[in-house]
């Protein structure tokens, strides 16, 4: 063949080749929307303790597999264990208390029947002294003497009345919605937050996963109460954050077919549905969203995260993170 035919034929060949591949790559990708922009996720809690206090023992390992209740870590217990012993002496003293109230109760009963009593001689007393003075068989001292015997008598009654009310409201539980005596459960209250408190020295898993991120347990270090000491992830529950742009919105439904390739495992393919569609774009879910109101604007696509679920269960473990690829069957 000579040199022209060859060139001819070249001339002619790699056009249509070229052809033919740009042909096959449009029709392979007719109802398809794909995007690399995203990454495997799983749930993750951060575990802080609900007491502050110096760290005396760990129980775990980085990376460590842990079921739910596992011990994580402990905190010093002795300090409450204190106001546990506290508490309970405190609720010895309002039991003792209530105790005196009720015998003090019980006993100005008994003062107003003998001071009622003394009213009712003295004012026999002082009726039998009026009645004699009428007949000027007895004298006036007599008988102010007796007025003034009943007149003591009535003020020791009143001031027993008096001491039978003020017991009576010492016992009183006032708007407690239990009846019980206000100080006495006062007390039983603060016992029951110092065993719980107690409780909380020891910190377990809420959850099932593999722990992360633990750093900071650190045997004799202080745990600042509220501060994330470590985390765990819910390594059996995964799912795909996939970063679309806005372009594609169009085509992508909830409830659509996916293929997932994780870029750490070629081999493995995964399948998948479209579970939902973000509330916003990332910028709009940012710590600094974008300030597009001034003269310096430009337009940027924006990404908005699509929510995946798989469906088949991966042959290898998944971790939070990783990178893959994502195609959606739209069908259109």
């Amino acid at each position: 063949m000579s040199p022209s035919v060859s060139r001819l034929t070249l001339m002619l060949v790699v056009p249509v080749l070229l052809f033919s591949v740009a042909i096959s790559y449009y029709y392979s990708t007719l109802g398809i929307t794909a995007t690399d922009n995203a990454y495997i996720r799983q749930d993750k809690i951060s575990i802080s303790a609900e007491v502050g206090g110096v760290i005396i023992g760990v129980a775990v390992k980085e990376n460590q597999q842990v079921a739910k209740g596992d011990l994580l870590f402990r905190i010093d217990p002795e300090p409450f264990q204190l106001a546990v012993s506290e508490a309970k002496a405190a609720m010895a003293t309002a039991a003792a208390r209530y105790e005196q109230l009720q015998t003090a109760y019980a006993t100005s009963h008994i003062d107003i029947e003998s001071a009622e009593e003394e009213v009712a001689y003295y004012q026999r007393e002082y009726q039998r002294q009026r009645d004699l003075d009428k007949t000027s068989v007895t004298s006036q001292s007599a008988l102010r003497a007796a007025e003034h015997a009943l007149s003591q008598a009535i003020a020791r009654l009143a001031s027993a009345k008096a001491d039978a009310e003020q017991a009576k409201a010492a016992l009183s539980s006032g708007s407690a919605e239990s009846g019980e005596y206000p100080a006495l459960l006062a007390a039983k209250v603060q016992f029951e937050k110092a065993q719980l408190n107690l409780s909380r020295t020891e910190i377990r898993s809420p959850i099932s996963g593999v722990v992360s991120q633990m750093d900071r347990l650190q045997i004799g270090q202080l745990m600042v109460q509220g501060l994330p000491a470590v985390s765990v992830v819910k390594a059996d529950h995964s799912w795909v954050e996939a970063n679309f742009k806005e372009t594609d919105l169009s085509q992508i439904r909830v409830g659509q077919t996916a293929d997932i390739s994780v870029d750490s495992y070629p081999e493995m393919k995964l399948t998948g549905k479209v579970a939902s569609i973000g509330a916003g774009t990332g910028s709009e879910f940012s710590i600094l969203p974008a300030q597009n109101a001034n003269g310096n604007w430009i337009k940027v696509t924006q990404r908005v995260p699509v929510r995946i679920s798989i469906d088949n269960k991966p042959d290898r473990q998944l971790i939070a993170g990783l990178s893959v690829n994502v195609r959606i069957n739209t069908g259109e």
